[in-house]
């Protein structure tokens, strides 16, 4: 029984972890992507017009639309240089909540068009040496240029270069820090020579409206030239790497379940030795096969049904001491929470609790058998 509890604990405890995984990761992934995110389904980016942009943003439902132009390109400050990404976007960009999770150093602003501002993630200010307090030093941005004439023996012909005030400092996952560069539209338009194309276009919806529901009149005015991604496309892979890792650890915590169910196995095999000639007794007062059965299975549900209970006790017990009061701790200490997350999901329980009482049924049912062929004639 307490074989069963520890199992059955362990199951609950590991997958309440992988879910509270799950959830920590899409809270820090929306805080920096959008709700909605469109676009083109073929190519890298599109012609867009305001009348067109209009109509997107009259939808029922769309709250924020926010205009994208994002490319790699090669930052320099001081000596120091870092290939990273390059996300320009317009100013109302703020008023999707961005950055609410994580941590900000700064001034969280992107601007004016005479001075443009650029928000750092952490990682990229790191390997650049920035400094937000030197007022004097700028950042300096290149871009290649497509080329026109390729016998120049110019190099400044082959690149286009401009330079912008670093304000402020984001840190919300190390995909982010070490890749992410946000700058205003116009400056990364004007690098870029995008003109009127854009490479998405992103999209808050309206508090009280369902994702679901703008996803779908989006993509019945947009048709099939365009893709619209909520918050989970855009990292699909990412979580389904997530519920594949958790599938295979129920499997594998099931299959340790399994070994010790050897135990349940063991214990009433050799009950069923021992109690021969009880049953045998049992037999000579009329009991039947199928009674000598059932015994033996109710005892192994007895055992089942009550490790499972108790260890799905201890194990809510546990995820809700850690999920209330944080005891096992990360470790990092600038990560942007200090201890493992939880999340108990009831199917969790329900699966879990299926997996404890079928194993321990098979584990019961052989002794069962055999306990039920005592022959009379033995003693």
């Amino acid at each position: 029984m307490i074989g069963v509890a520890v199992g059955t604990m362990a199951l609950v405890i590991v997958l309440s972890v992988f879910n509270g995984l799950e959830d920590l990761v899409r809270s820090l992934y929306a805080s920096f992507d959008a709700e909605l995110k469109i676009e083109a389904s073929q190519g890298k980016s599109f012609q867009v017009n305001e009348a067109w942009l209009d109509q997107i943003r009259n939808m029922e439902g769309v709250a924020v639309l926010t205009e994208v132009i994002e490319d790699n390109a090669l930052f320099k400050y001081r000596d120091y240089q870092h290939l990273a990404k390059i996300k320009g976007v317009s100013e109302n960009y703020l008023d999707q909540g961005r950055f609410q999770e994580g941590y900000v150093w700064g001034d969280l602003s992107l601007g004016t068009s005479n001075q443009p501002q650029a928000i750092i993630g952490r990682g990229v200010g790191f390997f650049l040496s920035i400094d937000l307090d030197n007022e004097f030093e700028l950042l300096q941005v290149f871009y290649p240029k497509a080329p026109r004439n390729a016998g120049t023996l110019d190099p400044r012909q082959l690149y286009s270069r401009e330079v912008i005030k670093p304000t402020a400092f984001f840190s919300i996952e190390k995909e982010f820090d070490d890749n992410y560069i946000i700058a205003p539209i116009s400056f990364v338009q004007g690098l870029l020579n995008y003109g009127n194309k854009r490479t998405s276009l992103e999209v808050k919806v309206q508090d009280g409206t369902k994702i679901s529901t703008v996803k779908k009149r989006l993509k019945t005015l947009l048709g099939e030239e365009f893709t619209v991604k909520d918050t989970d496309e855009q990292h699909a892979s990412l979580l389904r790497t997530i519920k594949i890792e958790k599938l295979f650890v129920f499997i594998t915590l099931s299959f340790i379940l399994a070994v010790a169910s050897f135990n349940i196995f063991f214990s009433l095999s050799m009950m069923a030795i021992e109690k021969k000639k009880d049953t045998a007794v049992l037999f000579a007062m009329g009991a039947t096969e199928k009674l000598i059965r059932q015994i033996y299975i109710k005892q192994g549900a007895i055992i089942a049904f009550s490790g499972a209970i108790i260890g799905l006790v201890l194990g809510y017990m546990v995820c809700w001491i850690q999920d209330s009061y944080g005891l096992v701790t990360l470790g990092i200490s600038s990560s942007v929470i200090d201890s493992y997350p939880v999340k108990m999901i009831w199917t969790d329980f329900l699966w879990t609790s299926i997996a404890v009482i079928t194993i321990t049924f098979l584990a019961s049912y052989r002794p069962a058998v055999i306990a039920a062929k005592v022959k009379l004639t033995e003693f």
